[in-house]
């Protein structure tokens, strides 16, 4: 069954300058005519599908533009031309700190993330131990979230975002951050999530991540897609592109 299919997805921004000469020069600007706008497409013509159980890696050098597509895919942005069909529930864990108050502890944090993604209280009392536990964060519920370190801050954020095992997961680094142990823990936690039939995207810089994890990846240059397929074959000719063997 098709959970996820992209159709020549393209994203662009409007980049002005705006931000430097404020609103009301804008406008004087702009009735003048000498008011420029430079588009810039971060993605283009991206198309794939993903079945049922599918773990797609996406990797590709820094400006790619795959934590973009990864915001459309998940609905915070909206294609510029193009479509995505999606078809159940999407978790996506994008942005570390998104969804949680610097000033808040880990429990009032964690009820809250849990709510920002449908969670109901009741359902957060249930497994607000097993989120806890999973995540290491035993005995310093207390401390802020702006107290914890990266890595407890993302043993959180991950653990939350796999406890409803929704049928879309989304995963931008956060695998990467965090000691070795939980690492492993957290791609066994990912492989129990697989055997529920939930896809799974995961970018990465660890080819080594991509390889172990995922069945299909995607790579991207310069928001243009270079290859999607079997993993092996295309991790071997981007670890090649990398050493500067082949170019794009």
């Amino acid at each position: 069954m098709t959970v996820l299919k992209l159709e020549n997805v393209s994203i662009r921004y409007k980049v002005g300058n705006f931000r430097s000469i404020g609103l009301k020069e804008t406008i004087i600007r702009k009735l003048k005519g000498s008011y420029h706008v430079t588009e810039f497409w971060a993605d283009r013509d991206i198309s794939f599908t993903l079945e049922q159980g599918d773990m797609l890696g996406i990797i590709g050098t820094n400006g790619a533009g795959k934590t973009t597509l990864l915001k459309a895919i998940a609905g915070i942005m909206k294609p510029s031309r193009g479509t995505i069909e999606r078809h159940g529930s999407i978790a996506a864990l994008l942005e570390l700190a998104s969804g949680f108050d610097p000033d808040l502890n880990i429990r009032q944090n964690t009820y809250l993330r849990g709510a920002m993604l449908g969670y109901t209280r009741k359902f957060m009392d249930k497994h607000y131990g097993e989120i806890i536990d999973f995540a290491e964060l035993r005995g310093f519920e207390e401390l802020s979230f702006k107290q914890l370190s990266t890595g407890m801050q993302s043993r959180l954020a991950f653990s939350i975002a796999c406890l409803v095992k929704p049928d879309i997961l989304i995963l931008d680094e956060v695998l990467s951050v965090g000691d070795g142990a939980f690492a492993a823990k957290s791609a066994e936690k990912i492989r129990d999530i697989l055997k529920n039939d939930t896809v799974t995207i995961l970018v990465s810089h660890s080819l080594d991540q991509i390889r172990e994890l995922c069945s299909k990846t995607l790579w991207l240059h310069q928001g243009r897609q270079i290859d999607f397929g079997e993993t092996g074959p295309i991790c071997d000719r981007y670890q090649a592109f990398l050493n500067g063997e082949i170019s794009q």
